[in-house]
């Protein structure tokens, strides 16, 4: 009350000083032995041993006693090192008496009751006790209080007789600090800086490895938990001390240091501040910011305690915190890469609670910030799992923003209008804290870790399908430019990038990783796929918005850019699924085109659009499927079936945009495309898997797909669009090459390959063609059908259509048994005889034979390659199947007889006259052509009934009278035989070299067999011969005279000679036959012209 500062602290200093030993080294209560002049040090000068402080003697003077209660020596301990004593000294051990204790209470006492006027007397006294304390081996325990510490770790010996005033000395201690809370604010600083200046002292001497003493941050965090009502008094200093112990290198200072601060804040938030901490922003933050700073020290002991004093925290004031979640949420994003899988688990737990319980409660304005740390933890490389499960919670968030969307709209909008000064935003805040989100999701999808990436692009396009209605239109464009787009490079750059090492994928970790996935090139590739069929998503489920955009015919022709490049990628998983992509953004519905107000008439725009994609699928097509140059095996790469199905199954969808400006030019592109990729031959390990059995019906999902398409352009063609009647010849083209393929597979450049009929012989390390006979065959069905519809347009006339059929349908024919299928003949031939009835009335018609010319060459070629065919039958053919075979050609001279020989004068050309008698008189005398004299049915398979039909073809066009009519006339009309003179001659003169042959040929067969029986065949085909010339001259003596040319008279009169031969016959048949020709000679002994005079 006095102010009398001089004698106060001589009062203390000098009970201090009784309090501790004798001779006691301690500066701050000697003051004389730093200010003297003495020159010898203070060591020699304060601490000299004596017998009373000899260990064994103290032990043995406590036990024995001397009578003297008060100077009974009841604590051997050890002294706490000073800045006095030099280092390395060794220090002896000190003795606390009865006395000392009586002291110690006593000076316990008077700072209790007279706290308020010691001052900087407090520092005497701290320091006294700090000795005290630790010569009895008081150790700080949680709060700060003192207790005695385990035997076995303290160094103090007690005797009896102080054991039982050791809890009461601890409880007085406490309740010196306790009662700091009566303090005025000036008495409470000088308490605070004397701990502070204490404790800094113990630090320095914690710098030289010597154990320092905690008394000092104890009694800080015990008075700074009684002061909390005062806090704006105590908080800085104490806290400003802590985090400086905090920062030693010693590591018990450095634990009580993180043990004073997070003790401090967690009871400061427990405690009921006036006003409540939810309406004081300021003193919350105050509360909190220490938390945060200790994210600046790298020590993983200091990282543990804050990170569990922030969960502590979360859990048990979380919907208190109001404000202060930025500087919560910035401690749980502290991280870096030092620190280790124990620090990283911890705070995640921190932030899964947020995300789990506190997001409602959370201002507004942070929810960004607990995206940024969500996608932290996502991105570390300490803990996969975390980084997997991070990537959930920024899902998590996605769905609490979408169903908040109201009232955090609501809210962001009150705090842009509260703190913004006119500027106009970018983009709405709502919109923006989505950006964030997909910005995060989308720096994850690059991430190094396969799992991290392909969760991370699965979330991010799972997020923009769900919620990307939210957005709007302006950041649609942001969206694009700034996420998909960048994403899509960055992953495409990684990818060209990545290592073909199987042995940089698995960084020592001992997985079994599928042959798939064993390289990062592969994983890549994953990631590559996920990534471009989620932005093709985008664009198809997002269409209408993104087609308000202004510049999205730049953002469709980058995407189709994207397309095309993975397209090519040598990479089958790549290139496969960017096709699927493209063929994802153009699958646009009808629906959503009628709703636009422009697609009565198209716009550019859309033109635009639709024109770019058609160039990229056919810059994907032709250079995906040019046949190589090199024919090398291992430089080889052809695309897959699948790649190439999926190509071809684009072309329906697109041509449904494009068919209005769909030309010729285009078509060609197409046919291309759709040759080269229908003749991609297949790797011999997957053709058991891709190709069918070569007799198998069914087609392959790229025939099947190829054939779809023709359809889809003859059904518009049928349907009447100008643009594509007149590309009809290109149709036909298109599917006669198809029809060759089914009897000569085509060759895919130098590329050497096996044929489907030797399949089972394929290596692995060659190539197999497709089976092309269904496919062939189908083709020609729909070229007879097609042909049936447009047989009479100008296009198909002019451009010889016609011909070219023959010409295709040549090759299966002139084949024949050599067919890979017997079945591709026989339909060839039954498609001609389908085309020949559909286009030969055509061809008669005057105004357009000139455009014919050339087909009647090509039908005389396709019919003697076929009816005199240079394949042999398979030798296990029976007698019945021959039978079948045989009916067919039949069919084939039938259609001679009945559609052409009657209209030759009308369109036919002479040589084709000429070529189709030639031809019948061949084929009237195969019969004969057996090789051995003797033969039976078995032995000799004869075309008996093929002859037959010649020979009766060959008479029928004998007896054709200009007066006559012919059956299958065009329109029911009787045929003009102005032109037909010359057919008649040729027949007729057929016949007879016909008869000729066969009777000179039974003559000499006869005469060599003897007694043995000609084969029957040969029999009745004589007596058909005798008979052909009996009907012969009838016909030839009841036609005018200047109707039959005089040639003719002369080739019948030479057959007779013949005939007379025939006469030494066996056969009653024959003889009955050769009766009746010679019967008709009789009018032939003299010259018709005299008869007829």
């Amino acid at each position: 009350m006095l102010s009398l500062t001089t004698p106060r602290d001589a009062f203390i200093t000098s009970l201090c000083k009784a309090s501790l030993p004798p001779h006691y080294m301690l500066t701050v209560l000697n003051p004389q032995g730093g200010a003297t002049g003495n020159s010898s040090p203070p060591f020699k000068q304060g601490h000299v041993r004596t017998n009373s402080q000899n260990m064994a003697a103290a032990v043995n003077s406590a036990y024995q006693g001397d009578g003297d209660t008060k100077n009974q020596v009841v604590v051997v301990g050890t002294s706490l090192p000073t800045a006095s004593l030099p280092i390395g000294a060794q220090q002896g051990p000190v003795m606390l008496t009865a006395k000392n204790l009586q002291c110690m209470r006593a000076i316990l006492s008077i700072a209790h009751c007279h706290g308020g006027v010691l001052g900087t007397s407090w520092h005497l006294i701290l320091t006294t006790l700090q000795h005290l304390v630790w010569i009895l081996g008081l150790k700080p325990s949680t709060g700060g209080s003192l207790k005695a510490g385990r035997v076995a770790d303290s160094q103090a010996v007690l005797t009896t007789a102080i054991l039982t005033d050791i809890p009461v000395l601890s409880f007085m201690l406490s309740r010196l600090f306790e009662s700091s809370q009566y303090l005025d604010e000036v008495a409470l600083h000088h308490l605070i800086d004397a701990l502070c200046k204490l404790s800094a002292e113990s630090m320095e001497l914690a710098y030289t490895n010597r154990e320092p003493s905690l008394f000092a941050v104890a009694k800080l965090l015990e008075t700074g938990l009684v002061n909390l009502p005062r806090l704006h008094v105590l908080w800085k200093p104490v806290i400003n001390h802590m985090l400086e112990v905090c920062q030693h290198p010693h590591y018990k200072m450095r634990e009580w240091g993180a043990e004073a601060i997070t003790s401090l804040v967690k009871a400061a938030l427990q405690h009921k501040h006036e006003p409540p901490l939810s309406e004081d922003p300021k003193c919350q933050r105050t509360i909190l910011l220490p938390l945060q700073e200790l994210s600046s020290i790298l020590q993983a002991d200091i990282r543990q305690k804050q990170l569990e004093c922030v969960l502590q925290v979360i859990q048990h004031n979380g919907d208190g915190i109001g404000q202060g979640w930025p500087l919560i949420l910035g401690v749980i994003g502290a991280l870096n890469s030092e620190q280790g899988e124990n620090l990283i688990r911890t705070a995640f737990q921190s932030l899964q609670l947020v995300v789990a319980d506190f997001l409602a409660v959370m201002p507004c304005s942070c929810l960004r910030d607990c995206l940024e740390v969500a996608a932290k933890f996502g991105s570390q490389h300490q803990e996969l799992n975390i980084s997997l499960t991070a990537v959930g919670l920024l899902w998590n968030i996605s769905d609490f923003l979408y169903q908040n969307r109201e009232k955090i709209k609501t809210n962001l909008a009150n705090n842009m209008e509260n703190g913004s000064h006119g500027d106009k935003q970018p983009m709405p805040p709502f919109d923006a804290l989505w950006m964030c989100l997909f910005s995060k999701l989308g720096d994850l999808c690059v991430d190094a870790r396969p799992a991290v990436r392909k969760s991370a692009g699965q979330t991010l396009f799972s997020t923009i399908a769900a919620h990307g209605g939210l957005l709007e239109q302006t950041t649609w464009q942001a969206v694009l430019w700034q996420v998909l787009f960048p994403l899509l490079d960055r992953v495409k750059l990684e990818s060209g990038t990545a290592s073909t090492d199987r042995s940089d994928t698995s960084r020592g970790i001992n997985i079994l990783i599928h042959h798939s996935r064993d390289t990062a090139e592969k994983q890549w590739a994953e990631t590559r796929v996920l990534t471009l069929a989620g932005v093709a998503r985008v664009f198809s489920t997002k269409r209408q918005t993104l087609l308000n955009l202004g510049d999205f015919p730049r953002a469709w022709a980058l995407l189709l850019q994207f397309i095309e490049i993975s397209a090519m990628s040598h990479n089958a998983e790549i290139s496969l699924s960017a096709l699927k992509s493209l063929q994802e953004i153009i699958q646009v519905s009808k629906v959503t085109e009628e709703d636009q107000p422009v697609m009565n008439g198209e716009s550019l725009d859309d033109v635009v659009l639709w024109t770019n994609a058609w160039k990229v699928w056919y810059n994907i097509g032709i250079n995906s499927t040019t046949p190589p140059e090199t024919n090398c095996m291992p430089l080889v790469y052809l695309p897959s079936q699948p790649y190439l199905t999926t190509l071809v199954q684009i072309v329906p969808v697109l041509f449904e945009h494009i068919k209005p400006r769909f030309v010729a030019a285009d078509m060609s592109k197409l046919i291309t495309v759709l040759r080269n990729a229908v003749s991609v031959p297949v790797h011999g390990e997957a053709s058991p898997f891709i190709v069918p059995a070569c007799y198998d019906g069914a087609l392959t999902p790229l025939q099947e797909t190829v054939l779809s398409v023709a359809h889809i352009l003859h059904k518009e063609a049928m349907a009447g669009a100008d643009n594509l009647r007149s590309m009809y010849p290109d149709m036909f083209r298109q599917l006669l090459e198809y029809v060759e393929f089914g009897v000569e597979p085509p060759r895919y450049g130098n590329l050497p390959t096996r044929s489907v009929m030797t399949m089972k012989n394929a290596t692995p390390m060659s190539w197999v063609t497709m089976n092309y006979v269904p496919f062939g065959e189908r083709s020609l069905e729909m070229v007879v059908s097609l042909y049936e519809h447009a047989c009479r347009l100008p296009s198909v006339v002019h451009n010889h259509v016609l011909c070219s059929i023959i010409r295709s349908l040549r090759l299966p024919l002139g084949r024949k048994y050599d067919c890979l299928s017997q079945s591709t003949w026989k339909q060839a031939v039954n498609s001609l005889l389908v085309v020949l009835d559909i286009g030969l009335p055509i061809a008669r018609q005057p105004d357009v034979a000139e455009h014919f010319t050339t087909m009647w060459q090509e039908l005389a070629t396709a019919l003697e390659s076929f009816l005199f065919t240079t394949s042999v039958a398979p030798p296990t053919m029976t007698v019945e199947e021959y039978q079948r075979d045989e009916t067919i050609d039949c069919k084939m001279i039938q259609m001679i007889r009945d559609s052409i020989l009657p209209y030759t004068g009308q369109a036919a050309t002479p040589e084709f006259t000429a070529k189709v008698m030639d031809m019948l008189n061949r084929g009237s005398i195969h019969a004969a052509s057996c090789s051995s004299f003797i033969s039976t049915e078995s032995s000799c398979k004869l075309r008996e009934e093929f002859a037959k039909v010649c020979f009766e073809t060959l008479l029928h066009s004998s007896f054709l009278r200009k007066d006559a009519g012919a059956g299958g006339a065009n329109e029911g009309t009787a045929p003009s035989y102005g032109r037909e003179e010359p057919v008649t001659h040729l027949a007729v003169s057929s016949l007879l070299d016909r008869c000729q042959q066969v009777v000179t040929k039974y003559v000499q067969d006869e005469s060599l067999g003897g007694k043995c029986p000609l084969p029957r065949t040969q029999n009745n085909e004589m007596v058909y011969i005798l008979k052909a010339v009996s009907t012969l001259l009838v016909s030839l003596k009841k036609a005018p005279a200047e109707n039959v040319d005089s040639s003719i008279w002369l080739d019948v009169i030479a057959l007779y000679p013949s005939l007379v031969t025939c006469v030494t016959s066996n056969s009653p048949q024959i003889c009955t036959a050769l009766k009746d020709a010679l019967r008709e000679y009789s009018d032939l002994l003299q010259p018709p012209l005299l008869k007829r005079n």
